[in-house]
């Protein structure tokens, strides 16, 4: 399976992070409360599947989408 065309990579500086944390640190939302209403509105997926738990751990190698920007977590 590829990755999306135009997908940017953002380091994490460990083995994991949680989906709303990511959402923040990609530059994707400002701040945690919008990182919660987008996924529980079933608006982000992660690796192309329709993600609703914020506390999701996402690891090296995932791609996270919302709004038609794709963003791959990197070390």
């Amino acid at each position: 399976m590829g990755h999306p065309a135009g997908t940017e990579d953002v380091a994490i500086g460990g083995d994991m992070i949680r989906l709303g944390q990511f959402l923040q640190v990609a530059g994707l939302l400002d701040t945690g409360g919008q990182a919660k209403q987008v996924i529980a509105d079933g608006e982000v997926r992660v690796n192309g599947e329709t993600e609703t738990h914020r506390g999701r751990q996402l690891h090296h190698g995932d791609v996270v989408s919302l709004g038609g920007v794709s963003v791959r977590i990197q070390p």
